[in-house]
C-alpha cells in the first residue's frame, strides 16, 4: 500500500485493515525539530489578514454590577442573549448549554472531527492580549511565540512557568536559551517543595512517575490579561509543544472577566463562599498562585484579585508540593489539595441515579507504580457524593480505566510518536501484579478494532456513538461519573493535568493526619446543578459537538453564547387593582406579574472516548512505551522503545 493510501485512510475514523511489510524504522525526532513545522494559523477574518490588518471594533462595554459574588449573597448577573429565533422557541422552557469543557482541534483529523473545537492559536492569537502567563511542564518557546498575532507578538509579556530547577536539567537549558531570542519572555522556575530521587523522564516527553521518582511542575494553565481591562483562565491538558497539540486535549476556558468596580466594599477572605461558585473559585485559584511564592508569582496574584469571577461555573481541583496537615484547617475558607480536595468537591454534589448503579470513568495518559491499597482508596474517593449514598450496596459505582493499546496508538495521527508521551509499565513483576488488579477496570480508547466492535454492537447492547477522536492519540485527563450504565446522563465530570499517581493526587493520610503531594497540578470539575435556575439541570454527553441536542416532542431555546437568557414575566390581563397609600388616599394602578416558568437547563460535556465504553479482552496488553513494537505503524515506523534505567 502507498504512502498516499495511508494517509487518506488516516483522517478517517473507520478502523484500518491490517497492512504488511516494514519501511523505514521509527527514529526519534529531537525535541527541537518538532516545532519546525509550526505554522500560524490563519487569522479568521474572510481576507485571511492578520487582526490587525483590518479595522477591529472596540470591545462591547460590559455592564456593571451593583452586587458581584465575592458578597455571599450575591446572584450572578443576567448578562442578557439574542432572542429565540420564533414563538415556539419563545414558549419553550427547556434551554441547551453547550459543554463547558472543549476539544483541542487535531491536525490530521477532517474538519468535520474538528467541531466546536479550539487550537492553541485561538487562545494565543488574539491581539488584544497584553500579558500572558504559561504554566507547564514542556515548552517549545518558538511555537508558542508563533501562535501569538503576528502584529503584536513581540509587544505581549510573555511569562513561561516551569519546574525544572536543576541548572544542569535539558529541559531547562531548551527553555532558557530559546527564550533569549526574545526580548519579551521572563522564565520563572516553581518551587518544588516535595523534590526528591531522580526523574525518569524521556527527553521532549511527559515524565514517567515511579514510586523512587520526583514531582513535576505539571499544571498546563494560561492566564491572559487584555487591553480592554479583562482576563481570562485556561486550564488545557496539553503541554506547549506542537506534538502534543496534535493529540487528543481538552480546554477549560473561564471566559472574560472583567475588572471589579470602584465601588466594591473589600473583600473578606475569611467568607466562606460555596464551591462552585466564581467567588470560591477566585479564592482557590489566587491560594494556589499564592504557593509559588510572591518573589514568583506576587504580581500575577495581585493582578488577579482585581477581577469578577462571578460569571465562573466550576470548582477548581489542583496540587501543590508538600505537605498538608487535612484535619486541622477549614476546608470551608482554605483550600485542600490533590484527593482530599476532590472528596470535598464531590461531597456537595447529589447523584442523580435513582437506583441505577453509576459508572465512574478514569481516563489519563499515564499510570504510576501505585499499590492496590491506595488504588482502592483513590476509587472511594470519586465515589463520595452528597448525602454518603454511594455507601449504599447497590448504589457504589462501577469504575473503568480508559487507556489506549499498541494498536490505538500505532493507528493514531502520529503513529507511535504519539506514544512517547503515554506511559504505563507492565514489564517487572510488580508491574505485571498492578496490571493484574487494574486488568478488570481496562477500557480501549477507540475500542473499534474488528472483535471490540462486534462485543459493543451486539443485539442486547447499546449503540455506539463515536466522539470522532478515535485516530487522535488520548493526552487528556478526564474522570466522569455517569449516572447510570447506559451513560446518558452525567453527575459530575473533571478535566485536569493529573495522571492516575501519588505524586500527582497525594500519598495516603498519615496517623498525623497529613497528606504528601509531590506535583502541581490543576484542573476543573463541572456538575448540572451549577446551571440550576430551579427548574432542574441535567448534564449530558455529547457527541462531534459542544450542543446538546433535545430529543423531547418540542422546542428548546439554543444558548449557544455561553450566557443566559433573560427571564421574561407574563402581565396578567385582568388583574389589576387599586392600592391605598399611607395617607389614606387612592394609589396608583399597579399590575401584578406571573412568575417566570422555571426552566430546566441541558448542560452538554463534549465527549472525548466513545460510548459505551469497551473492555479489553484477556489477551490485550496496555501500550507500553519502554517495550519494543516491531509491526509499523501507519507511517510505516516501527517502536525500538527507549531505556529510561
Amino acid at each position: 500500500m502507498d504512502s498516499g493510501s495511508r494517509k487518506r485512510r488516516l483522517v478517517s475514523d473507520e478502523v484500518p485493515s491490517k497492512h504488511s511489510g516494514s519501511e523505514s524504522d521509527f527514529f526519534e525526532i529531537p525535541a527541537a525539530e518538532w516545532s519546525s513545522t509550526a505554522q500560524k494559523p490563519k487569522a479568521s477574518g474572510e481576507d485571511g489578514q492578520s487582526p490587525l490588518r483590518r479595522s477591529i471594533s472596540p470591545p462591547p462595554s460590559r455592564p456593571s454590577h451593583k452586587k458581584t459574588c465575592n458578597s455571599k449573597s450575591a446572584k450572578e448577573p443576567d448578562l442578557g442573549l439574542p432572542l429565540p429565533a420564533n414563538d415556539d422557541q419563545a414558549s419553550s422552557n427547556l434551554y441547551l448549554k453547550p459543554s463547558p469543557i472543549q476539544l483541542s482541534t487535531v491536525n490530521g483529523l477532517p474538519p468535520s472531527n474538528n467541531v466546536d473545537t479550539v487550537s492553541l492559536g485561538d487562545i494565543l492569537g488574539d491581539p488584544l492580549i497584553r500579558e500572558c502567563w504559561l504554566f507547564n511542564y514542556l515548552f517549545d518557546v518558538d511555537y508558542i511565540m508563533s501562535q501569538l498575532d503576528e502584529d503584536t507578538r513581540d509587544l505581549v509579556r510573555v511569562k513561561i512557568v516551569h519546574g525544572s530547577w536543576k541548572t544542569e536539567d535539558a529541559n531547562r537549558i531548551r527553555i532558557e536559551e530559546a527564550a533569549r531570542k526574545y526580548a519579551n519572555i521572563q522564565v520563572i522556575t516553581a518551587y518544588m517543595g516535595e523534590m526528591y530521587g531522580e526523574d525518569f523522564s524521556m527527553a521532549g516527553s511527559e515524565p514517567i512517575l515511579t514510586l523512587a521518582s520526583s514531582g513535576t511542575h505539571h499544571s498546563k494553565m494560561i492566564i491572559l490579561s487584555r487591553h480592554d481591562d479583562q482576563a481570562e483562565v485556561i486550564i488545557v491538558t496539553g503541554n506547549f509543544i506542537l506534538r502534543d497539540w496534535s493529540m487528543c486535549q481538552a480546554v477549560w476556558r473561564s471566559g472574560l472577566l472583567p475588572l471589579l468596580t470602584a465601588s466594591l466594599e473589600p473583600r473578606d477572605h475569611s467568607e466562606a463562599f460555596p464551591i462552585g461558585s466564581g467567588a470560591r473559585f477566585k479564592e482557590d485559584i489566587l491560594a494556589y498562585l499564592r504557593a509559588y511564592g510572591s518573589k514568583r508569582t506576587g504580581a500575577l496574584t495581585a493582578e488577579l484579585d482585581k477581577y469578577d469571577f462571578c460569571s465562573i461555573r466550576a470548582a477548581l481541583i489542583a496540587s501543590v508540593p508538600g505537605k498538608q496537615k487535612v484535619r486541622s484547617i477549614d476546608p470551608e475558607t482554605e483550600t485542600l489539595w490533590g484527593w482530599p480536595r476532590v472528596r470535598q468537591i464531590l461531597s456537595s454534589i447529589g447523584s442523580i441515579s435513582e437506583g441505577a448503579r453509576p459508572r465512574i470513568v478514569m481516563q489519563c495518559s499515564s499510570v504510576a507504580s501505585l499499590n492496590e491499597n491506595w488504588v482502592g482508596n483513590f476509587k472511594t474517593a470519586l465515589a463520595v457524593t452528597k448525602g454518603s449514598i454511594t455507601s449504599r450496596p447497590n448504589k457504589t459505582p462501577n469504575v473503568s480505566l480508559i487507556f489506549p493499546t499498541a494498536d490505538e496508538i500505532r493507528r493514531s495521527v502520529d503513529g507511535y510518536a504519539s506514544g512517547g508521551s503515554i506511559h504505563m509499565k507492565t514489564q517487572s513483576a510488580a508491574q505485571i501484579k498492578q496490571l493484574a488488579h487494574l486488568r478488570p477496570m481496562l477500557c480501549h480508547w477507540a475500542g473499534d478494532a474488528d472483535s471490540n466492535l462486534a462485543s459493543v454492537n451486539g443485539p442486547d447492547k447499546f449503540p455506539v456513538r463515536q466522539a470522532l477522536r478515535r485516530r487522535a492519540a488520548p493526552h487528556i485527563k478526564t474522570y466522569i461519573r455517569f449516572s447510570d450504565e447506559e451513560m446518558k446522563r452525567i453527575d459530575w465530570a473533571m478535566m485536569t493535568s493529573a495522571n492516575l499517581s501519588k505524586q500527582a493526587w497525594g500519598e495516603a493520610i498519615t496517623t498525623g493526619g497529613e497528606v504528601r503531594i509531590c506535583s502541581y497540578e490543576i484542573g476543573v470539575v463541572v456538575w448540572p446543578a451549577l446551571w440550576d435556575e430551579g427548574g432542574g439541570a441535567e448534564m449530558v454527553p455529547v457527541f462531534g459537538k459542544d450542543m446538546p441536542e433535545y430529543g423531547g416532542g418540542g422546542k428548546a431555546n439554543v444558548d449557544d453564547n455561553n450566557e443566559w437568557q433573560p427571564a421574561r414575566t407574563e402581565q396578567k390581563e385582568d388583574d389589576d387593582e387599586e392600592t391605598t397609600d399611607e395617607e389614606g388616599g387612592k394609589g396608583l394602578r399597579e399590575q401584578k406579574t406571573k412568575e417566570p416558568a422555571k426552566r430546566k437547563i441541558i448542560v452538554g460535556l463534549r465527549m472525548p472516548y466513545d460510548l459505551p465504553v469497551v473492555p479489553y479482552r484477556q489477551d490485550e496488553m496496555p501500550w507500553c512505551a519502554s517495550m519494543p513494537c516491531a509491526e509499523p505503524d501507519w507511517m510505516g515506523r516501527t517502536w525500538p522503545a527507549f531505556d529510561n534505567s
